[in-house]
């Protein structure tokens, strides 16, 4: 343990594409344009779930958060990210490294819980829809929420620590964007096949258990809307939860490669794709999907705008 802790650095070098220059520009656009749209879609979200009293639902409430986890999701890296690509030393303090790992994890973590209890909640609104307001009460969905938020920052803390007191013996080249578990392992001079076994449990239980739950929930719903004998009302149905669906994919896909697969060095730069698709695009991706899909949300922004140019007029 003395070895550890005799190899703290003072500051991490982000490689990430620092050996091929020519990516660094067009990575910059996309960073740059993704984060933007990132924090302008789930303040929308955000603003108009709060401000539109249409809009004060379970579902809404639990799409908040979402927004909310995205936008300090996204916060967390890639800031860090474009002045690292405008730079010549690719650095992070060793404190600006622990704090990244640490959020970034947590809030991953959070995602995969959130997620699954967004699919509870269309499971109970298609297929009990007697029974809605009696189970997902105010009380309930705030206990929901906060479960997601707990769980996923317990976890972090605890896979964090795992990481950092993993001896590197002076090694601080970490060969990716970010601060990200699986990176910062390969600068271990020690075996680590124990703690990576360990992550890959815990990867099961946060990413495989939850996507489980999301696809017999879907398995009911699919089946209680095949039963609705308007074809208009089977479009609504599936148009709420079509949009879950999608975001769904997009990030357990991505997770899953990430995270269940087995480490080989042909997939080293696929690994950093992947990485800042779920960690970038997806957070961009969600409002997008939320809101061209559902027509309650565009008429809250209609709504919302209306206003403003009412107020400014």
């Amino acid at each position: 343990m003395n070895l550890a802790n005799e190899s703290i650095p003072e500051e991490f070098i982000l490689l990430g594409f620092s050996d091929r220059p020519w990516l660094e520009l067009p990575l910059f656009v996309v960073f740059l344009v993704s984060y933007i749209l990132t924090i302008f879609g789930n303040m929308m979200i955000i603003l108009v779930s709060r401000l539109d009293s249409k809009l004060h639902t379970p579902m809404y409430f639990f799409l908040t958060n979402l927004s909310l986890l995205d936008l300090c999701y996204t916060t967390s890296t890639v800031p860090q990210m474009l002045i690292n690509i405008c730079s010549a030393q690719k650095v992070i303090s060793y404190g600006g490294c622990v704090a990244q790992l640490f959020i970034f994890l947590a809030l991953g973590c959070t995602e995969c819980f959130l997620l699954g209890v967004m699919s509870f909640d269309r499971f109970v609104a298609i297929c009990r829809p007697l029974y809605y307001a009696v189970i997902m009460h105010q009380r309930r969905c705030l206990q929901l929420a906060a479960a997601c938020w707990i769980s996923g920052f317990s976890n972090s803390v605890l896979q964090s620590t795992w990481t950092l007191q993993m001896p590197r013996c002076g090694h601080n080249k970490v060969d990716h964007f970010l601060c990200e578990i699986p990176a910062l392992l390969k600068l271990s001079c020690v075996d680590t096949t124990a703690i990576e076994a360990e992550q890959f449990f815990i990867s099961i239980v946060f990413l495989l258990i939850p996507m489980t739950l999301i696809l017999i929930s879907y398995t009911f719903i699919v089946q209680a809307v095949l039963r609705i004998r308007s074809a208009e009302g089977r479009r609504k149905a599936f148009g709420t939860c079509g949009s879950h669906l999608i975001v769904v994919v997009l990030f357990y896909g991505t997770a899953i490669y990430m995270y269940l697969q087995p480490p080989s060095p042909a997939s080293k730069d696929r690994g950093k794709m992947v990485s800042l698709f779920y960690g970038i695009i997806t957070p961009m991706l969600n409002p997008l999907i939320y809101t061209l899909r559902n027509k309650e949300v565009k008429g809250a922004v209609k709504r919302l705008m209306a206003r403003v140019f009412l107020v400014t007029k």
